[in-house]
């Protein structure tokens, strides 16, 4: 069987448009977050599947529910983007003259904000969520899920786990948007990869936001 897996990351928030760290934060999608999810959603193809995993923060909830109206998601909280402990909700401006903030910027991963997650800790998190997602599929026959998630978990989970290999920050995807993931059960047994092939949704590329 050919196993494929439809990464989407959450629509538009507020504190995207104005640059600030939120990671657990659980605030909604904006205004314009929604009114661009339903263009996308009217304008393009997302793809179907007979399960959903979606983090129980508002915006990736509520990003579901605009794109799949009719779908019961299950929630995931290895799902949640990274914690930004204290540093949630403020901009790198505000926390350029903190040292510990410096820190953090020059060495992520093994440095954690205070209060929050390293870099590493966050990606055991995701990778491990992950694993449990493409082995539960592989157990089950499961051969479609869509998980609607963060921009900070598809990067670092792509960055492990996504063939062709990338640097995390060249995964990054526009808000309403992902990757198709095809799963080998040969390949990810054998080296727990699975093959990056497509953009979500399709047609998005082809289309004047893709330009």
């Amino acid at each position: 069987k050919s196993y494929q897996i439809h990464f989407i990351r959450h629509g538009a928030t507020t504190a995207n448009r104005e640059g600030r760290y939120v990671g657990i934060t659980d605030i909604p999608l904006s205004r314009e977050g929604i009114g661009k999810l339903e263009d996308m959603n009217r304008r393009y193809s997302y793809p179907g599947a007979p399960v959903f995993y979606v983090s129980p923060l508002k915006r990736c909830v509520e990003t579901c529910k605009i794109i799949y109206p009719q779908v019961t998601p299950i929630l995931v909280p290895a799902l949640s983007e990274c914690n930004f402990g204290e540093w949630e909700g403020k901009t790198a401006e505000e926390l350029k003259g903190n040292p510990k903030f410096q820190q953090w910027l020059e060495n992520g991963q093994k440095t954690a904000p205070p209060g929050g997650e390293s870099g590493e800790d966050f990606t055991i998190r995701v990778l491990n969520a992950f694993d449990k997602l493409v082995e539960g599929m592989l157990r089950t026959g499961t051969t479609q899920a869509v998980v609607v998630t963060h921009g900070g978990v598809i990067m670092s989970m792509l960055a492990q786990r996504g063939m062709p290999r990338r640097a995390p920050e060249l995964w990054m995807a526009d808000s309403g948007c992902g990757y198709l993931l095809q799963c080998s059960p040969e390949l990810w047994m054998r080296d727990g990869i699975v093959e990056v092939s497509d953009i979500i949704p399709f047609g998005y590329l082809d289309g004047e936001e893709g330009k």
